[in-house]
């Protein structure tokens, strides 16, 4: 891995040198848009809308533009000149409870190397926030923006987490939910039947973007065989949500039996949605936890 970043984290009085590496990466397949004809790459140019005339990189500045419609130009040196005060520092504002940090305004996630001097201030503040449960709420300067981000500890690592700033977080309102929802036990009983006959340990690697690999294979195939290959289709789900409400019960009992024998027999099929008559008998208690298995995550590669 490269370092993106080089400063010190500073808690108190104490300073710990660190580089910070990105912690994940993209597995997703690059496409480009090309002509169909020939293949070559589709090019844009950059033009102005007011004169029309092609602009070079050297006559290009950023602007915002207000609610009028006024244009506000700012120059890399306007830019420059406004305040980083953590340019090269990760400043600690306060130890919070982790279980305090909304994982919705979680982002992006880096590792933090110390350098060889501060190995143990780095493991004195990384055994410090185990033993109290705690993250570090810091500020950084990360590609000129300053971002808040907490310290978390992963395994013997230090992460740096980045989160969005308060504003940046949408508020859900959907007047659907301030409806009153008649609940009948039997449905919160088969409900939980449901999810206990599916209640594992999460183990990522039992997952996998049958997505990407596919299309992996397609690339793959058209280069070795110089010719077009058909990909599967896939299945939609059905749509048809008045049925599922009105025979909601007996859904939910049809998919507690599928998920039990996909268990007993080692299939990973969905749970199966139909439209049989309300009713049927309590259902049995739920098995343990099956074998490992490799499910399909449906992710589309973007």
């Amino acid at each position: 891995m490269r370092a993106i970043w080089k400063g010190a984290v500073a808690f108190g009085l104490v300073n710990v040198p660190v580089r910070l590496y990105a912690a994940t990466g993209e597995h997703s397949v690059s496409l480009h848009q090309v002509h169909r004809a020939d293949a070559g790459r589709i090019r844009y140019r950059k033009v102005c809308s007011v004169c029309g005339e092609e602009v070079g990189s050297a006559d290009i500045a950023k602007g915002h533009q207000t609610d009028d419609g006024r244009m506000v130009v700012l120059t890399d040196d306007d830019l420059a000149g406004l305040p980083l005060p953590t340019n090269r520092e990760i400043a600690v504002e306060e130890f919070v409870p982790a279980d305090q940090v909304d994982p919705l305004m979680l982002g992006k996630t880096y590792y933090l190397e110390p350098e060889k001097p501060a190995a143990k201030p780095y493991a004195l503040l990384r055994q410090a926030l185990e033993q109290t449960d705690r993250m570090a709420v810091v500020k950084v300067a990360l590609r000129q923006r300053e971002s808040m981000a907490v310290l978390r500890v992963r395994g013997d690592v230090i992460c740096l987490q980045t989160l969005l700033w308060p504003d940046e977080v949408r508020e859900a309102d959907f007047p659907v939910l301030e409806d009153e929802v008649q609940i009948r036990p039997q449905e919160l009983s088969m409900a939980a039947s449901l999810v206990e006959s599916l209640a594992a340990d999460f183990d990522p690697s039992e997952f996998q973007d049958s997505y990407a690999q596919a299309l992996n294979d397609l690339i793959n195939a058209k280069m070795s065989q110089g010719e077009p290959v058909t990909a599967g289709t896939g299945t939609d789900a059905d749509q048809g949500g008045n049925a599922d409400v009105v025979d909601l019960l007996s859904a939910l009992q049809r998919s507690v039996e599928k998920a039990r024998g996909a268990k007993g027999s080692g299939s990973t099929g969905s749970s199966e949605q139909t439209s049989a008559d309300e009713g049927g008998s309590a259902p049995e208690k739920p098995r343990g936890k099956s074998g490992a298995r490799k499910r399909s995550s449906g992710t589309k590669a973007s």
